[in-house]
């Protein structure tokens, strides 16, 4: 029988990283929390709590009911703020010790910093400024902007991919490896943004997770990774992918890893639209538009 080439290299790679959210907290109830409590120690609100269980059983049932073996396993990244650490202690009440093969506090998905203490009427007039100014490159006073976060996400990203290379995570490659980071609101969308490598107006128009809300992130066939897989394509718009960004999702499915996707639009049309498609000046030994390497993979 005809063995395919990449899947002793497949196997290994983890089969789902799923992007979370925590649970709701004071601080999304009353702004005002954040004025007498640091960011950090900002606890989840008994709705917070059960929506976690709920999320851990949605998660369970998500895992368990499409994974290629009984034999799945699930690895955790949280990030070390209060209400990420609870959401993950609730979650986890819906899986055994023996579909956890481990859990890491990773300070770099942790929510983005708007500074110490939070008055709420300066808070509102400095958030006024960030919708004139941008929600990416804003940075707060004594705080971060959403391009801080950029920064720290791709670190992250690059420690991640060098654990999964040198099977740091002690994966057996028959079990089925979810990774499922649970993190804030505007570090999932930065993850998301450095992931898919979309742009800073692509990430301008996503829409902010909702509490325990999460995204999928499953290996596709040939080894690229997609949204389209677990997620519908109304679900991408309600998350404010256009048709470009979710037609790149659906040629994920089926894409095999390292490929150039060269009907992705988003560099060579924003940078390049006004190039004509051919020249016929040029020499017969240039290498033709069809042939160039897109920079959209």
């Amino acid at each position: 029988m005809h063995q395919n080439p990449n899947h002793s290299k497949l196997s290994v790679l983890p089969k789902r990283i799923i992007i979370m959210r925590h649970g709701e907290s004071k601080g999304n109830l009353d702004y005002s929390a954040y004025g007498t409590t640091p960011d950090h120690q900002i606890p989840l609100t008994d709705v917070g709590l059960a929506q976690a269980q709920d999320a851990g059983a949605r998660l369970r049932h998500l895992i368990s009911s499409n994974s290629s073996t009984n034999s799945w396993r699930v690895y955790f990244y949280v990030s070390p703020y209060a209400r990420t650490r609870s959401t993950l202690r609730e979650l986890g009440r819906s899986f055994t010790k023996k579909r956890i093969i481990g859990v890491r506090e990773e300070c770099r998905i942790r929510e983005q910093d708007f500074g110490n203490f939070q008055v709420e009427e300066r808070m509102r007039a400095i958030k006024r400024t960030r919708e004139k100014f941008g929600r990416f490159f804003y940075r707060f006073p004594e705080g971060e902007s959403a391009a801080d976060v950029f920064d720290r996400v791709s670190s992250f990203l690059e420690s991640l991919w060098r654990d999964i290379d040198m099977k740091r995570l002690h994966h057996d490659p028959s079990h089925d490896l979810n990774l499922i980071i649970i993190s804030h609101g505007l570090t999932a969308r930065v993850f998301l943004m450095k992931w898919f490598k979309w742009t800073v107006e692509q990430f301008e128009r996503l829409n902010n997770l909702g509490n325990c809300e999460f995204r999928v992130i499953e290996l596709g066939n040939g080894g690229e990774y997609s949204l389209a897989i677990h997620h519908t394509e109304e679900e991408m718009q309600e998350w404010g992918l256009d048709k470009d960004m979710i037609a790149d999702q659906k040629w994920r499915i089926n894409a095999h890893r390292g490929e150039w996707n060269e009907n992705c639009p988003w560099y060579l049309d924003s940078f390049f639209d006004h190039l004509d498609d051919s020249d016929d000046n040029e020499d017969s030994d240039d290498e033709s538009p069809s042939e160039s390497s897109s920079i959209c993979a």
